[in-house]
């Protein structure tokens, strides 16, 4: 039986328990629509207690361990009973997999007549106002943008949905793609002359009409908190909203409750108004010099912190700081532009949107008021920050809790609400989530894996490492990793917590294998896009990955192409993070412990999405290497393993090895 959390042992049977039992027993649909299906105990029991949640307007808080099968779990109660339903998952790349394999498999299997839409924020969708003026002003800043902007108007004749991950010749990072989209700040809404065509307003439509919608977490808060991606409409028609990937909820709502200022943003306005002052008011003004002292005062706030990144809390600047003057200097310039053009904007609907942003834009600067001496803001529980990134600067202010907002937005209509990840307990604790989102006292319930880890991994701490924090930590563990990466010929992962180790670990591995005669190809973080890395890591068999956090989690390697999973450190949040250092002050003051109540269970949650990576498939063996020794001589080591599946544990290397020879002799 799979043990369940929060639920009492003689539960009644709910009303579609049958039901679901057929659906997923030996001789349901699903067998025939999915090849390799087979019926597993506890995707049935999660899948009826999803059901149990849609049929009585409930919320469930449900983790299923890998392979269970979660994905069915939800969507064929939410396709068959869900009513109006909305499924947010964690990126894009889910979004479309849902929205192109998963649903409609399930779909034709149930015979399930429902309507599905897909709806991702604006910068996905082409723009037809933006790619005609970015075609006439002809303002490119490469020969590459000629190229993907000819490869963009061919699209658009052809394409229904504009959707820019469909035209896959140009790269989704490329730079152009901000000239051809529109951002909430410069679209011209119900103004504009190709309005009827929208690709944007055309997805909100679908999305409105259709039975279940699939959009993404930052989409789903984006428009809780901006009113801007079309959810303000959906969420009072749904009856059901279901969170994969609910592990990433708190980042994502704590991301879009609170609210940031960026240079950027004075930047692109002032390339905007530039545009548009030349265009319809020429002679109102000397628009060159109206956006130059307010761009050169945006540059020179960005200057007042040397280093390239940077993240502070206001008590870590001192008071002595050219930020504060800087700062004061851009809000007077910025001022000085919008007086400008509240002569001017009666002249074209586009300087009276300019116009509308520039007041936006001042109020939040206005907004960021702060007693430099306390770091959390007395009242409105936020914590006012700085962040530096290389050529642009952000001011945030992040709430300490999104709980109490979260709240308010569950509050009204009853609806169920279904939260679901592989990692949402520590060791079947499920507090650290709840308390984060605000759902206290709501039913979680557990799943575990149908895998056999006793039989299929091992969970190996090495013997003699130093402390992770001394130099040459990095060194150390690759020290002890080559003869493992050997055995295990190639097929690894090497998970780093710090960019830092990546790039460490990359260059003292390309020597070693050269040296070595080591055949194995290296992929690492930043070469390429995170997809193609992964695509030839699959491809070559016998490949080492070195990545950080984008490679955590969200990633399906089957099979012998990865064997050997190595974490170097636990994936603690670096202790200066100014909203992190901000919780933990409040904790304390409540009494309680910061590092047991916040520090370590979000870590463990992150090291179970790093392990999870291992065995993805019951025929998977491999190892999972733990390269830091805090697991072992510290006392909270155990609440971390005991997290972890329950893998064959050892610290010595030759029994390491000697799961690889026997691993490699059965293949």
């Amino acid at each position: 039986m799979p043990a369940v959390v929060g639920a009492t042992p003689d539960q009644p049977p709910g009303k579609h328990d049958a039901e679901v039992e057929r659906l997923f027993g030996a001789g349901g649909p699903l067998g025939p629509a999915v090849g390799d299906y087979r019926p597993r105990r506890s995707q049935t029991e999660m899948a009826k207690a999803v059901a149990d949640a849609i049929a009585n307007q409930t919320t469930l808080i449900a983790e299923a361990g890998t392979g269970t099968g979660k994905t069915f779990a939800y969507l064929v109660p939410a396709l068959l009973w869900g009513g109006k339903t909305i499924v947010s998952t964690g990126t894009k790349n889910l979004q479309d997999q849902l929205f192109l394999r998963d649903i409609p498999t399930v779909r034709a299997a149930l015979q399930a007549p429902v309507s599905v839409a897909l709806l991702k924020g604006r910068s996905n969708y082409v723009c037809h106002y933006h790619l005609e003026r970015t075609l006439q002003n002809g303002r490119m800043t490469s020969r590459d943008d000629v190229g993907h902007l000819r490869e963009i108007s061919r699209f658009l004749k052809m394409t229904s949905s504009g959707d820019k991950a469909e035209l896959a010749r140009v790269p989704e990072n490329a730079l152009i793609w901000n000239l051809v989209t529109s951002t909430r700040d410069n679209c011209m809404g119900a103004e504009c002359q190709y309005y009827q065509d929208c690709f944007v307003m055309k997805a909100r439509k679908e999305a409105q009409q259709a039975d279940v919608v699939v959009v993404n977490h930052h989409l789903f808060f984006a428009d809780v908190a901006l009113k801007d991606s079309g959810i303000a409409e959906l969420l009072p028609s749904a009856n059901t909203v279901i969170f994969d990937e609910a592990h990433q909820l708190p980042d994502t709502a704590t991301l879009f409750f609170g609210d940031t200022f960026s240079t950027s943003q004075v930047l692109e306005l002032c390339r905007d108004v530039l545009a548009e002052g030349l265009s319809n008011a020429r002679d109102g003004a000397d628009w060159g010099k109206v956006v130059t002292v307010v761009e050169k005062a945006a540059r020179d706030l960005r200057l007042t912190f040397p280093q390239d990144i940077v993240r502070l809390s206001l008590p870590q600047i001192a008071p002595s700081s050219d930020f504060f003057p800087a700062l004061q200097t851009l809000k007077d310039e910025l001022d000085g532009m919008l007086a400008v053009l509240e002569t001017q904007a009666a002249r074209a609907e586009t300087l009276e949107q300019c116009r509308q942003r520039g007041l936006e834009l001042a109020q939040k600067l206005a907004d960021w008021k702060f007693d430099p001496k306390a770091r959390v803001e007395k009242g409105a529980e936020a914590v006012f920050w700085v962040e530096a990134y290389a050529s642009s600067l952000q001011l945030h202010k992040t709430p300490l809790s999104i709980a109490p907002i979260f709240n308010g937005q569950r509050e009204g209509v009853p609806r169920s609400w279904i939260f679901t990840s592989a990692t949402l307990a520590v060791k079947n604790d499920f507090s650290h989530f709840s308390e984060q989102m605000g759902l206290d006292g709501e039913p979680s319930k557990t799943w575990p894996s149908p895998f056999n880890y006793e039989q299929q991994g091992i969970l190996y701490v090495p013997q003699g490492l130093p402390d992770p924090n001394s130099m040459g930590y990095t060194d150390a563990v690759l020290d002890h990793a080559l003869p493992i990466i050997e055995a295990a010929g190639g097929k690894t992962f090497l998970l780093c917590t710090t960019l830092r180790a990546v790039k460490r670990a990359a260059e003292r591995l390309r020597d070693e294998f050269e040296k070595r005669g080591l055949p194995y190809p290296l992929f690492v973080q930043g070469d390429k896009g995170r997809t193609e890395l992964l695509d030839q890591f699959r491809k070559a068999g016998n490949g080492v990955l070195i990545g950080s956090q984008s490679f955590w989690e969200g990633v399906d390697v089957r099979g012998d192409a990865l064997s050997l999973v190595i974490i170097d450190k636990l994936p603690f949040a670096p202790p200066d993070d100014p909203v992190l250092a901000a919780r933990i002050e409040v904790m304390e003051k409540q009494g309680k412990n910061g590092f047991m109540h916040h520090t370590l269970p979000e870590a463990i949650i992150n090291l179970k999405q790093g392990a999870g990576r291992l065995i993805r498939d019951e025929g998977d063996r491999g190892v999972l290497m733990l390269c830091d020794p805090r697991v072992i001589s510290k006392p909270y080591g155990k609440r971390i393993w005991q997290s972890l599946p329950s893998f064959k544990r050892t610290r010595e290397q030759a029994e390491v090895i000697e799961f690889f020879k026997n691993k490699n002799s059965d293949s």
